[in-house]
This record gives C-alpha cells, sequence and structure tokens, in this order.
C-alpha cells in the first residue's frame, strides 16, 4: 500500500497539502520530521493524512495514507499513518464542517501557554483568522486521550495548544488552516 490514491480530486489535496507542509516549514513551524497534516474532500468518508514520520516539506504522493473516518483503517496510500491518526479523526468527527487538520510543535504558542500566559487576539488578522484559543492539558502524543480532549475543544474552537508539545488547528480549507497556524503563531 505504498501507492498514490488516483482520485483526481485526491491529487488536489495532495498539491495543496505539499505546498502547506513547504510553507510551515519555511516559517519554522515545523522542525525535522515533527508535524502532520490531513486533509479530505466535503462530507468524503475518508482523508488523506501524511504517513509516519514524513518530513513536510519534502511531501511526495506516496506519503498520504488514505484513511476511513469511521474506524480508523487505512484504505490505500502508504501503510502507517502519521503517530497522530487519532487527532485527525477525532477532529474530524467532532467538526463535520472540517476539511483540513494541521498538528505542528510551534515554540511560541507552546511556550506562552506553558508559562501560563493567555494567547491575546492582538491585530485584525488573529481576530479574523484565529478568534479564540483553549489550551489542552499535557497528554501523551498519539494516544486517545490527546485526540478526544484537542477534538473536544475544537468542537467550539478552530485552535487549541496542546500544553508541553504542539498546537492543532481546523478549517474548512487547506488554505485557511495554514493561515490559522500562522497567525496563532
Amino acid at each position: 500500500m505504498t501507492q498514490p490514491t488516483t482520485d483526481p480530486s485526491h491529487a488536489d489535496l495532495v498539491a495543496g497539502l505539499r505546498d502547506l507542509g513547504g510553507g510551515l516549514v519555511s516559517a519554522g513551524l515545523v522542525l525535522g520530521s515533527g508535524g502532520n497534516l490531513s486533509a479530505r474532500v466535503a462530507g468524503a468518508e475518508v482523508a488523506l493524512v501524511t504517513a509516519r514520520g514524513c518530513w513536510l516539506d519534502r511531501l511526495s504522493p506516496t506519503d498520504f495514507s488514505l484513511v476511513r473516518l469511521a474506524d480508523g483503517a487505512v484504505v490505500g496510500g502508504a501503510a502507517s499513518p502519521s503517530t497522530e491518526l487519532a487527532l485527525h479523526l477525532e477532529c474530524y468527527r467532532a467538526r463535520p464542517d472540517v476539511t483540513a487538520v494541521v498538528h505542528v510543535h510551534p515554540q511560541t504558542s507552546v511556550l506562552l501557554a506553558a508559562l501560563g500566559h493567555p494567547i491575546r487576539m492582538i491585530t485584525t488578522d488573529h481576530v479574523a483568522y484565529v478568534r479564540e484559543v483553549r489550551v489542552s492539558p499535557y497528554r501523551h502524543p498519539g494516544t486517545l486521550l490527546l485526540a478526544t480532549e484537542a477534538a473536544a475543544l475544537l468542537a467550539e474552537v478552530d485552535c487549541v495548544v496542546l500544553a508541553h508539545h504542539g498546537c492543532t488547528v481546523v478549517a474548512d480549507s487547506i488554505e485557511m488552516a495554514h493561515r490559522r497556524v500562522l497567525n496563532l503563531e
């Protein structure tokens, strides 16, 4: 299962996620292979999720797993999706309007949360794109507990900082997810 998917709509998603990954690395929001991305066609029952261990600025069509939202089964593409697969799936389940999920490890917002400082909206772009940020308590990466707690917060907002870990943003497009994560940091 290392072949890319051949659905034309998936090719558009792959291209958008490749651009997003490169942009996030260029912006300094990702170091090495830290972070993962996913996207789906609106209303679809499957999502493309970056594969485990891939570098976001070097994504190729074979670096994506096609995963069924209902049960997390890999139905195409790379055999091993991100270790944060549960986080992506829970976000889509909590927010049917979401078509893109970004999970990265930005240093400033994670540091502010660790120090107990609220992340304030100080520009019009923050207000327009981020709106409100919630912070979830530290949970071990890749766990269902992390996924369900973060998704419960993301049911009400679009940006969550995962204490001592990273952030997750959701949006109705890959472009909007990119804007949100850039403005969060």
